[in-house]
């Protein structure tokens, strides 16, 4: 009865509200992701910003070209997708857990997908007409780096004693 109860939830690190909402953000950055990697990888053509940036229509461009546009794309949304669903199955078990390598993994895969993003789309704002959404892609690196920071994976975490206290 009451001493299993005890057992279980001393078996789980104490989760600070710093952590919590570490991992909100985490789960902030992920839902926009899956639904930009469904977007990138069904949309049958380019985005507006990619028509002005080209200066031509999706019409417009030869097939090769089509081909090659759309295969740019679903790459994007497959990596949209995967990082979406990384970040989600961190936070549902290993971040939950507490585990340290987790709380690590997840900042570093968000950090290693939107960095190259944004430095893309701000490559293309500077060197096209277009005006592509950098903003967004600077905002998911803000808010990786807020929730490393609030989540401190490099201190060890507090666990409270079988009591209740500490």
């Amino acid at each position: 009865g009451l001493q299993e109860v005890r057992m279980v939830n001393a078996s789980r690190p104490a989760r600070s509200l710093r952590h919590k909402v570490a991992a909100w953000i985490y789960v902030s950055i992920a839902l926009p992701s899956l639904a930009l990697g469904a977007i990138y990888l069904f949309r049958p053509t380019f985005m507006p910003y990619h028509a002005l940036a080209l200066g031509k229509e999706w019409a417009e461009l030869d097939a090769a070209t089509q081909v090659l546009i759309k295969a740019l794309m679903e790459v994007a949304g497959g990596g949209w997708l995967s990082l979406g669903t990384l970040l989600l199955l961190l936070v549902a078990v290993p971040i939950r857990r507490g585990e340290r390598w987790a709380r690590w993994a997840a900042p570093t895969a968000s950090l290693l997908f939107y960095v190259p993003t944004l430095l893309a789309t701000l490559s293309v704002l500077q060197q096209t007409p277009a005006s592509p959404p950098w903003r967004a892609n600077l905002g998911m690196c803000v808010a990786s780096v807020i929730a490393f920071l609030l989540d401190a994976p490099w201190r060890r975490s507090q666990r409270r004693s079988p009591n209740g206290r500490g």
